[in-house]
């Protein structure tokens, strides 16, 4: 039998449970030890908790109980004690309305989880798109040694010989639908086709973009962010997680070791050269309150116009995440940009994110485009200002028709997302290819949550007209999935009075990407009238979380965390009594 010191404590968070000879102590190890356990598999070793978000009412995370049991042969393997957790699920396809308006709760379990219990160091499992953020959101405010597994993409969808992905060609094929130019049938056949594996969008939509950033930020170890969920090389990652997170513990690396402002411009760096989703942008800013790092909204930009665009994924571009990752994933990327990068930035895989690149090459370059070929010499991500946004809008330029990015049309205002299905398909709605549709009441107070309503469906008598794309403002979000001239994030949101809630049907609209503007062309005494007989939205929500969320939740601009979750946290308090 294995030696347990009685009167010595290993200097571990866990000692203060398992490692103290009083009745604490005792009582501690004796329920632990219900469960089957005896003092061998836990006394002097490491705790680990398996954070799992896994859930049967959500399609991308419903394998993670799997990439679990992985997880607990790879700390087993390093000499550690794993205890696997549940914390809250969210699934973008299912939950209402938006799984961003519970980010922030979910944020707050994985930290009381951990803050809470016997833990050394923690493995989070992530899918869908807002469990990642709010998993490192949780961890980074508890800070203990922490690296993330993400569940991986979905296999390639495939309808009539061509490669499909979600559900950027959702959307494309419902306009073709809508526009008569496809049958029923046909839909249901792509309903049938797109989505064949566990695991989350196989486009560069959200989750996709955040597994990404997250390799970039050096969270997780190198090379796995674009591994297909159901590809066994998955599973060998999480247990090579479990192993590397007691070498985490040893060498005491934590979350706020890890995110610094380096490591967020090597983030930025990567998402504009992924054409990633404009949701990281309200992540990363986040993670960055959390941790007490400046990141400006304004920085996006500045890193834009130096980023080259390189990786040819839908919906900016042609192929899918499992392609992604057989032409060299997030490494080779990296490796094109390395000049670019903060090399010596430190990573959870115990090496510099110079050694982890180091010799990784493009497989495919029709997918990864070296940086001599860029499919764009600038990035993806703009942020715009203007009297429309004046703390900020953003929008992807690369998913968007260029001949948009210096539009200027007449506005057509809907209230709200139901004023919107009740009118987009109106055949004598008053609108022409250069309208510019404007969606308030989307922000994260007035939907409230800020949904995925940004990409606004084209009114069905320009579809039917042959219009592809149209200028399109709102407070929302949209899926990374989505694609179009979409501007988003509009700040202040219309439900706290931003000028979006002024707006008026006719109102001249100016967008000029190339300078950065978005401008309401209205007299300023006209908007000064308006501002004085404007009324804010009735409260949706007078009870629970919602009622929290309404009344703490930062604008986009801020990144929309809970205002008193900013910060660094205090240190985690040791094991507390209250018998």
């Amino acid at each position: 039998m294995r030696n347990i010191p009685s009167n010595e404590k290993s200097g571990r968070r866990s000692a203060e449970w398992f490692e103290r000879r009083d009745l604490d102590g005792f009582l501690h190890r004796s329920w632990l030890k219900s469960s089957g356990v005896t003092d061998e598999a836990f006394r002097g070793l490491p705790v680990i908790g398996i954070s799992n978000c896994w859930s049967e009412l959500v399609n991308c995370n419903v394998h993670l109980r799997g990439l679990a049991e992985s997880v607990k042969r790879g700390v087993l393997q390093a000499g550690g004690f794993p205890l696997e957790f549940p914390v809250l699920s969210l699934g973008e396809s299912l939950m209402k309305p938006t799984t961003m308006l519970y980010r922030n709760l979910m944020a707050m379990d994985v930290e009381e989880s951990i803050r809470s219990y016997p833990l050394d160091g923690v493995v989070l499992l992530t899918g869908c798109d807002k469990t990642n953020p709010a998993s490192i959101m949780g961890a980074a405010s508890a800070d203990i040694p922490a690296i993330v597994v993400t569940g991986g993409p979905m296999l390639n969808g495939h309808w009539r010989g061509r490669e499909i992905g979600s559900c950027s060609d959702c959307w494309h094929y419902h306009e073709e639908l809508r526009a008569g130019r496809i049958s029923e049938a046909d839909w249901v056949e792509i309903e049938n086709s797109m989505s064949r594996s566990n695991g989350h969008c196989m486009t560069m939509g959200t989750a996709s973009t955040m597994a990404c950033v997250t390799e970039a930020l050096g969270l997780t170890l190198p090379g796995g962010a674009a591994i297909p969920a159901v590809d066994s090389r998955r599973h060998h990652l999480a247990e090579a997680a479990g192993r590397q997170i007691v070498a985490l513990i040893d060498a005491d690396v934590k979350p706020s070791d890890i995110l610094t402002r380096e490591a967020f411009e090597n983030a930025i760096r990567v998402l504009h050269a992924i054409s990633g989703s404009t949701n990281a942008i309200l992540h990363l800013l986040a993670y960055a309150g959390r941790v007490g790092v400046d990141l400006p909204l304004q920085l996006f930009d500045e890193l834009c116009a130096s980023t080259p665009w390189l990786v040819d994924l839908k919906p900016a571009g042609r192929f899918l995440m499992e392609d992604f990752f057989y032409a060299g994933g997030v490494p080779a990327v990296m490796a094109q940009i390395h000049d670019l990068l903060h090399l010596d930035a430190i990573t959870v895989s115990g090496r510099t994110v110079g050694e982890n690149i180091a010799g990784a090459e493009i497989v495919n370059p029709e997918v990864i485009r070296t940086a001599a070929d860029p499919l764009d010499a600038g990035g993806a991500l703009v942020v715009l200002r203007g009297s429309l946004c004046p703390d900020g809008a953003v929008m992807k330029i690369t998913a968007a028709d260029p001949r948009l990015l210096q539009h200027e049309g007449r506005a057509i205002v809907f209230e709200d997302v139901h004023d919107l299905a009740a009118r987009v398909e109106d055949p004598d709605l008053v609108c022409d290819a250069s309208s510019v549709m404007v969606l308030r009441n989307a922000g994260p107070i007035g939907a409230p949550g800020m949904p995925e309503w940004g990409h606004l469906p084209i009114p069905a008598k320009l579809l039917k007209e042959g219009v592809s794309d149209l200028l399109r403002i709102s407070d929302a979000r949209m899926s990374g999935t989505s694609y179009g001239a979409i501007v988003l994030h509009v700040a202040p949101e219309s439900a706290v009075g931003g000028p979006l809630a002024l707006v008026q049907d006719g109102d001249v609209i100016r967008l000029d990407v190339a300078a950065r503007r978005l401008d309401l062309a209205v007299d300023p005494s006209e908007l000064e009238a308006r501002r004085a007989s404007w009324e804010p939205p009735p409260r949706k929500d007078e009870r629970g979380f919602r009622r929290l969320h309404a009344d703490r939740v930062l604008q986009a601009n801020e990144g929309c965390d809970f205002d008193f979750l900013r910060g660094k946290a205090a240190v985690v308090e040791d094991a507390v009594t209250y018998l």
